[in-house]
């Protein structure tokens, strides 16, 4: 027997598992917290950048063009991020349908089974 709160999720996820099956729909939901996943790092490397530009480069031994390289690489952390974090969101979410549908299927077929018995005495 289902309860009332997965019956909600049944029919939420048989709603919407289309259209958040998509690449560019897992990141653009993923997007926002990839990003808070990265500010601080952004941040440390920019604020270092700007009010402290020859401790900088004595420090990291690097050109000026090594920093928007960093700054690439940090965009592809947050593409990465938030596509794979919804990915595994998507097919947690997935799982979890799969289990309740053969619940469901299982608490349908025991019941058949007593209405039938029944009926047949």
């Amino acid at each position: 027997m289902l309860t009332e709160k997965e019956i909600e999720f049944l029919r939420y996820w048989e709603q919407n598992r289309a259209k958040q099956s998509t690449a560019i729909s897992k990141i653009s939901r993923g997007l926002p917290m990839a990003i808070i996943f990265t500010l601080p790092i952004l941040l440390l490397v920019v604020s270092v950048w700007i009010f402290f530009p020859d401790w900088y480069m004595k420090i990291s031994k690097t050109t000026p063009g090594m920093f928007i390289t960093a700054i690439f690489a940090l965009f592809g952390v947050i593409l990465f991020y938030s596509f794979f974090r919804m990915q595994f969101k998507w097919e947690s979410n997935e799982q979890l349908y799969q289990e309740m549908k053969i619940k469901e299927d299982a608490s349908n077929k025991t019941s058949d089974n007593q209405l039938n018995s029944q009926t047949s005495i």
